[in-house]
């Protein structure tokens, strides 16, 4: 291909190199999916909780697309770090292709089960058609989340992590601009309210699309033509649903362990549903910095082992978890302390307030144990170790910690804060888990690429 690589990535890569921009980008992008809860939380109360719903559905949607967009980062990593760049084509074509397919039918699935979706959930009548309106229009846009989640990707693991960053800014600019001209500006007396938040976060998601395919063919890091897929490379996309699927099961599961909590929430009343939007709202800032450090280490792992540099990638893991873990316990004490003063941002509520408070402080276990899930999840899907993750996900989700949420929460009587104890209990065991399956080394060998004979053919 011979192109100029923004960055080149191997083992001498500063981690903020990668992590730095990273960071700002999820900042920002916390900023945008949590700005709606700030501006909706001036406008209606009630209209907080139930985007809050709405946007658990999302996130469901979300991980689905991720199948072939995490198999796109394993697959453009290795093969980069290979220098085998007679694939990438082909692999950017699959890919986008693929998740756009994905896309549209997941969008018309999610959008026809909106009622049966709303039941489960026991989403309260208050709620309930704030929460529907919001899943039509941002669920039925949900295709092109699919193929922003995929540009995304390439462009990180070709080195242009920087593109991300300024792309998550526009749109914040975009989505604020557009939810003050409907709920306060010009358009507020059509007073659509969640109606016109859904609908000015699709249109700075689609302006955000299109930027991304300009910067792409702009900056030639590939092309993506269907001539590509003639022949179809069906072992291609076999092998990537084979890397995608275990770890969006992986994820599937955790969100629909996360959505059962919900249930048990929703059950408690609006306070408790306000107070675990509100919260969840101010955790997203405390996991951004472990969350960025993961993703990077992700890329650079991938490359490594692409170069078959195993022990380098080994060792660069553990690095990584020096300087996120620290940090990431930092910010969820520091969220923890001041909760009192930053939950009034949202609510005048004292109810709400005491609620948030406990959960804040169960928050920080809880973020002890999501770095280690995140750092070496991460590292061993790059890797290409990404079935474990899925096993054992699903028995410590279910098995510890819907269990201790529900005997906490529920039949002990702590409430919200008892739900956030039993995720604390799933992710600090799981976590270590992960750890120990990384340090004895059992990842070793299953790398995409394979030296003497190629995996994935046309």
């Amino acid at each position: 291909m011979g192109k100029k690589k923004a960055i080149v990535i191997n083992e001498k890569t500063p981690l903020l190199i990668l992590a730095g921009p990273m960071f700002l980008e999820l900042f920002l992008n916390t900023m945008l999916n949590n700005i709606d809860t700030l501006m909706l939380s001036h406008y209606d109360e009630c209209a907080v909780g139930a985007v809050g719903n709405a946007n658990t559905i999302m996130f469901m949607m979300n991980i689905l697309f991720n199948v072939i967009a995490t198999a796109t980062s394993v697959v453009v990593a290795q093969y980069l770090g290979a220098k085998r760049y007679d694939k990438m084509n082909m692999i950017y074509t699959l890919s986008i292709m693929v998740n756009l397919v994905i896309g549209f039918v997941l969008s018309g699935v999610f959008c026809a089960a909106n009622p049966l979706i709303m039941k489960f959930l026991h989403v309260s009548d208050e709620m309930r058609p704030y929460s529907m309106i919001y899943i039509y229009i941002v669920g039925g846009a949900g295709f092109i989340t699919a193929v922003f989640n995929v540009m995304l990707q390439i462009l990180r693991c070709n080195g242009y992590t920087k593109i991300g960053m300024y792309v998550t800014f526009a749109i914040n600019i975009i989505n604020i601009a557009g939810n003050y001209l409907f709920l306060y500006g010009p358009l507020s007396y059509l007073d659509m309210g969640v109606a016109g938040v859904a609908i000015s976060t699709v249109a700075a998601r689609t302006l955000a699309v299109m930027t991304l395919f300009i910067f792409f063919f702009a900056t030639k890091i590939g092309k993506i033509s269907l001539r590509y897929l003639n022949p179809f490379p069906g072992r291609l996309l076999v092998k990537m649903l084979k890397i995608g699927l275990p770890t969006a099961g992986e994820n599937l599961t955790y969100n629909l362990y996360q959505t059962t909590l919900l249930s048990f929430v929703n059950a408690m009343g609006n306070d408790a549903v306000n107070a675990r939007a509100f919260c969840n709202t101010l955790i997203s800032f405390a996991m951004i910095f472990s969350n960025a450090s993961a993703m990077s280490t992700q890329i650079i792992t991938g490359h490594l082992v692409g170069a078959g540099k195993e022990e380098l990638a080994y060792k660069r893991v553990f690095k990584t978890l020096r300087t996120s873990m620290p940090i990431t316990i930092a910010l969820a004490t520091i969220n923890a302390v001041i909760a009192g003063h930053t939950l009034r941002l949202f609510t005048d509520n004292q109810n709400v307030i005491a609620l948030g408070q406990m959960i804040m402080i169960a928050d920080i276990f809880v973020e002890i144990g999501r770095c280690l899930n995140m750092t070496f999840v991460s590292s061993l899907k790059a890797a290409g170790a990404y079935v474990f993750p899925l096993i054992i996900g699903i028995i410590c989700n279910w098995g510890l910690g819907l269990t201790t949420g529900y005997f906490v929460g529920v039949v002990m009587g702590i409430g919200v804060a008892g739900i956030y104890a039993g995720t604390a209990t799933d992710e600090c065991i799981r976590g270590l888990i992960v750890m120990y399956y990384w340090y004895k080394k059992k990842w070793f060998g299953k790398s995409v690429v394979d030296k003497k004979t190629e995996v994935i053919e046309d």
